[in-house]
């Protein structure tokens, strides 16, 4: 029996790809922010190719946005917008890739750096390559949103990868077809046939040899080995308090209160604790950790005032915000301004010198 998102390791979801999905909504006409909010998801801090989200709360918002968007074919809609660049160092490995079957080499073996359990598996028939998508854990409802959003995007980057949609490509699904799926069928440029027994894509084995427009050697060999770090770290961070850490890097409002993060992990309060304990870690270090990365962000890289940044981070007033930020540190937020290239820089030099 398959273990359900709420029970399986967490591994996380790229943030990205819930911006993506947030801004897709906007123009269906759902407010999008406050579905986030009521989600507690924080809307900024998902503008990364690179942070990523507690699949609990990913697999809420994702709920919801279908329900309240009224559209169960949101997954077509968000691979169409799937740009390779999004993708992080896979995205830019396999743009780097010298071949079609090079780029497929590569989603096959990091795909879990993207997809958490999700898993593909080549087998070759004839003169034909199957690529099939396995899950390892039962996805319930989300199961049809991620495929679609899986199979469908890979269409639309071979085409973003070769030039123009790939000859002889086409998809099969698993079970019957949805009812959704004859809005949106004349928008797929292969064809899509249900009931088969697997969902995989199936190109043609010359195809797979075909050049792909952006090769760039070094680069793919730098990705590459980027990918395979992520790879090895992603498996480290496996551990409770980096799931716990998740949800406070993407919450709303922020520091979340660790009742609701434990009621977003599905444990409770004194489990958390434990389990933390258990680790070394406790909640207010995980929760000072992630104030102090965003501090040092906002005063490198804006150019808000003490008491703006105190806020942002939850702390009553700016003098609470600067003595927490003396202990981490040993400097003051100003001076560490001072030290700091970039925007926040030009504020503290102009406080320096009117003051």
């Amino acid at each position: 029996m398959r273990a359900s998102v709420s029970t399986a390791q967490d591994l996380g979801m790229p943030a990205i790809y819930l911006h993506l999905l947030a801004e897709l909504l906007n123009t269906i006409g759902v407010d999008e922010q406050d579905l986030l909010l009521r989600v507690g998801l924080d809307p900024v801090r998902l503008q990364s190719t690179d942070r990523r989200v507690s699949q609990t709360q990913a697999s809420e918002f994702v709920t919801r946005a279908i329900i309240e968007s009224g559209e169960p074919g949101l997954g077509i809609m968000l691979a169409r917008e799937l740009k390779l660049p999004l993708h992080g160092a896979l995205g830019t490995a396999v743009m780097s890739s010298r071949t079609l079957g090079d780029a497929m080499e590569l989603m096959t073996r990091y795909l879990t750096l993207r997809v958490p359990h999700l898993r593909v598996c080549k087998r070759e028939t004839g003169n034909l390559a199957w690529y099939v998508v396995h899950c390892d854990i039962d996805l319930g409802p989300l199961h049809g949103f991620i495929m679609d959003a899986m199979l469908f995007g890979c269409v639309s980057m071979g085409a973003q990868l070769t030039g123009s949609v790939i000859d002889g490509l086409r998809i099969v699904r698993r079970g019957t077809e949805p009812a959704y799926f004859q809005r949106f069928r004349s928008q797929i440029p292969v064809p899509v046939e249900f009931g088969a027994t697997e969902n995989a894509l199936v190109i043609p084995v010359g195809r797979l040899s075909l050049p792909v427009r952006f090769t760039d050697d070094q680069l793919a060999a730098s990705s590459k080995a980027q990918c395979e770090e992520a790879l090895r770290q992603l498996t480290e961070d496996a551990g409770f308090a980096c799931r716990v850490r998740r949800v406070i890097e993407t919450s709303h409002p922020f520091p979340p209160k660790l009742a609701r993060v434990a009621a977003t992990l599905f444990v409770s309060e004194r489990t958390l604790k434990r389990r933390l304990q258990e680790e070394d870690a406790s909640f207010q270090q995980l929760v000072d950790q992630v104030r102090l990365e965003r501090a040092q962000d906002l005063l490198r890289s804006t150019t808000m005032n003490l008491s703006q940044i105190a806020d942002a981070l939850g702390y009553a007033d700016a003098a609470n915000f600067t003595r927490a930020f003396k202990r981490w540190t040993g400097s003051s937020p100003s001076h560490y301004r001072i030290s700091q290239p970039g925007p926040g820089l030009i504020t503290a030099r102009r406080a320096l010198a009117t003051g």
